[in-house]
């Protein structure tokens, strides 16, 4: 998730706020749902007339994990490092979010968390994967609480990188209300779009990092293609221009949660606030135990892919999926 959730963007990083990847660029990016920069990489779905695109690796009779990915963003964040590791040991499903990747949008009206999760859970289902751990990075992890609370039988335990995990105080400024309105989408977003640069995507992406580095052949695994897409854009401007009343309903829930939560958080994260989501979440529930990385940024899974993944076995072993400790 691409924003400061205390109230205040970034204006250095207003393509950032478009991206959780806004990655390698180049001027005249298409339009189209699809792309030959960077083709699909995993196989397709259909759910309820929609297609939605995954990416499935790992062990058969391993325990299952489902990854779900940040605002604006697509599988390939969680494919380039975290979930080949994790497939050593797991059963690992990655997703495009509906609107995002190459999956199809549910609408044009923005896709609560709650509807992704369904969702997900149905596409889940489909494919064959049971009894998940859910992982969601910020804005994916709106969806993962969404999920356990709208599918508890369908989730074993459940992990927050940098999760958007409560409401916040003020808003998020007039960029998603003009990129997510109806004028904005056919004027400023193919304005985007078509000019974006390389040096802009690489400033962004940067920006989301901070303080940590960006890893060595990430912007070109992820691809820009496919976040700079008009209609990509506008799903995301809308999804996370409308998110925090379901934050809020979603968090007068949150007591109900019975199954094993990890969060992961870093002190330098000033998009998502440790202060603000992670720390309060902790507090309120017994069922959360909370990592506080310090010094690192909003991508804690690159920052400390070791943490990330510790923090996935301690919920697979709170949820009774395997032996602490065990291995393949």
């Amino acid at each position: 998730m691409t924003w400061t959730l205390s109230g205040r963007v970034k204006k250095g990083a207003l393509l950032g706020v478009l991206a959780l990847t806004v990655f390698t660029g180049a001027k005249g990016l298409s339009r189209s749902t699809s792309s030959t920069l960077t083709p699909p990489i995993g196989s397709f779905v259909s759910v309820n007339g929609k297609r939605v695109h995954y990416h499935l690796t790992g062990p058969e009779d391993a325990p299952a994990v489902v990854l779900i990915h940040g605002a604006s963003g697509n599988l390939r964040d969680f494919t380039f490092s975290l979930a080949p590791e994790l497939s050593k040991d797991f059963r690992v499903l990655v997703f495009d979010r509906p609107g995002l990747g190459y999956s199809e949008t549910l609408h044009s009206d923005g896709e609560s968390p709650q509807e992704q999760a369904r969702h997900l859970a149905d596409a889940t289902m489909k494919i064959g994967v049971q009894n998940p751990v859910i992982v969601g990075h910020s804005y994916g992890a709106s969806v993962a609480m969404a999920w356990a609370l709208e599918r508890p039988d369908q989730a074993a335990g459940l992990v927050s990188l940098g999760g958007v995990l409560n409401p916040w105080p003020g808003g998020l400024g007039a960029w998603y209300d003009v990129t997510g309105s109806w004028l904005g989408g056919i004027t400023i977003v193919p304005l985007i779009a078509t000019f974006a640069t390389k040096a802009m995507a690489g400033r962004s992406v940067s920006s989301i990092f901070e303080p940590d580095p960006v890893p060595d052949g990430y912007l070109a695994y992820v691809g820009s293609d496919l976040t700079l897409r008009s209609q990509v854009l506008r799903t995301n401007a809308r999804q996370v221009g409308g998110l925090r009343p379901y934050i809020s309903e979603m968090s007068e829930q949150y007591d109900r949660l019975e199954l094993p939560i990890e969060a992961i958080h870093g002190t330098e994260d000033t998009i998502v606030p440790l202060a603000i989501h992670a720390q309060p979440l902790s507090e309120r529930l017994t069922n959360v135990n909370l990592t506080v990385l310090d010094g690192v940024g909003h991508m804690p899974h690159h920052a400390d892919p070791g943490a990330a993944i510790a923090a996935i076995n301690r919920a697979s072993h709170r949820a009774g999926l395997r032996d602490q400790g065990q291995t393949r």
